[in-house]
């Protein structure tokens, strides 16, 4: 039971510091926090490890935030919904793909 509520435990402070990471990088590019994929910014820090350990950067903050790294995905794309453009509800969205099927 110990070794369960250790592992629980880690796994929050290791999402509080990726949280917190995530934050430092919004606030760094000048982006709202629901911007940043927590998702890409976890898988990031391989590359990070890995430039940090040939000695070219310190900082995670200032490596992710770099524009030469932006193919890392950590800042997420505008996505303009189909529904929000044409003022469609969803069930005249839905209507309209269940017709394109038949």
């Amino acid at each position: 039971m110990r070794s369960i509520q250790l592992q629980i435990g880690t796994t929050w402070l290791f999402y509080a510091i990726l949280v917190n990471l995530g934050d430092a990088v919004a606030d760094e590019v000048g982006l709202p926090f629901d911007r940043i994929s927590l998702e890409m910014l976890y898988r990031s820090l391989y590359h990070f490890t890995y430039a940090y350990d040939k000695g070219l950067i310190i900082d995670p903050v200032a490596y992710f935030a770099a524009p030469e790294n932006q193919d890392l995905a950590v800042v997420k794309c505008l996505r303009h919904s189909l529904s929000l453009k044409n003022n469609l509800t969803c069930h005249s969205l839905f209507s309209i793909l269940l017709n394109r099927h038949e």
